[in-house]
């Protein structure tokens, strides 16, 4: 039983991270409808550049902004310069560009980095709190569900509370109808990967130390399970998102406890092609009208 519980709270741990970076690509989906491939490879980059400066500075906070405030430019800069010109009459255009992003970024990275395994430092203990004899929960647990929590509270003030969100999502489901309103439908669309990438780097700051340390695809197996998450959740759903990022945590905590870190990722990919197979709207996908 207290094994159970310890990885109940790893796996809730997990999940946060999950759920963080799956609602980057849930971001992307409804800002251009688009699986951003290259989401993990933007995430690591933005992260390579925090623990340079944190290295360089010896303050892990500002090198944290530098991630976060990195990851907004270069949301803005992919979506301006790339996926700006790529042709979207095939949903696959958009995804081979984002493949190729993906060896252009981890190319230079490794270029400028290398390619052996650098530790990355949480700023906080990683020694969980012991109850009843169960190591549970630690300060970096805590401060990972604080700033996940933080995300999600301020996306959802953004998309119900303010007349950007709005925006942004009108743009998203009827671009032609909100240029017509007046809406600068560029301009959100830019927006909307500068969050989502964000977002993503602050998954890759909280995740990084709790793996094998820094290196430039750190963030693929990341990737994998952020977008069985968001498809568990379904990719339209911000609250999808996060429960399938719980699930998949607590999926993997579970496997890898009970049954070897090797199955695990093997579990990932057998729950996505159950959802896929049985809901490929995900969970939370809304119902559709009848067309015929």
């Amino acid at each position: 039983m207290d094994r159970f519980i310890y990885l109940t709270f790893d796996g809730l741990s997990r999940g946060a991270v999950y759920a963080a970076f799956a609602l980057a690509l849930v971001l992307i989906w409804r800002a251009a409808r688009i699986v951003n491939f290259a989401q993990g490879a933007m995430a690591i980059a933005t992260v390579y550049a925090g623990y340079s400066v944190s290295t360089a500075t010896g303050s892990y906070w500002l090198g944290f902004a530098v991630a976060i405030i990195g990851g907004l430019v270069l949301g803005a800069a992919v979506e301006r310069v790339v996926m700006r010109f790529v042709d979207h009459s095939s949903p696959l255009n958009g995804v081979v560009v984002a493949l190729g992003l993906v060896l252009i970024i981890q190319g230079v990275l490794g270029m400028i980095y290398g390619d052996d395994y650098k530790p990355a430092a949480a700023p906080f203990s990683r020694d969980g709190f012991e109850v009843g004899g169960v190591a549970l929960l630690s300060r970096y647990d805590l401060f990972v569900f604080a700033a996940v929590g933080a995300v999600v509270v301020l996306l959802s003030l953004l998309f119900r509370g303010t007349s950007t969100g709005l925006r942004m999502r009108a743009a998203a489901f009827a671009p032609d109808v909100s240029r017509l309103l007046g809406v600068p439908v560029g301009g959100m669309l830019t927006l909307g990967w500068a969050l989502a990438a964000a977002t993503g780097s602050l998954a890759g700051m909280l995740v990084i130390p709790t793996e094998l340390g820094l290196h430039p695809n750190a963030m693929d197996l990341l990737f994998i399970s952020a977008f069985t998450a968001a498809v568990v959740g379904g990719l339209d759903s911000p609250i999808g998102a996060v429960v399938g990022g719980v699930i998949v945590g607590l999926l993997l905590s579970y496997v890898s406890g009970y049954m070897g870190a090797t199955v695990a990722p093997m579990a990932v990919l057998i729950l996505l092609v159950v959802v896929l197979l049985g809901r490929p709207d995900g969970l939370f996908a809304r119902s559709k009208a009848r067309t015929a």
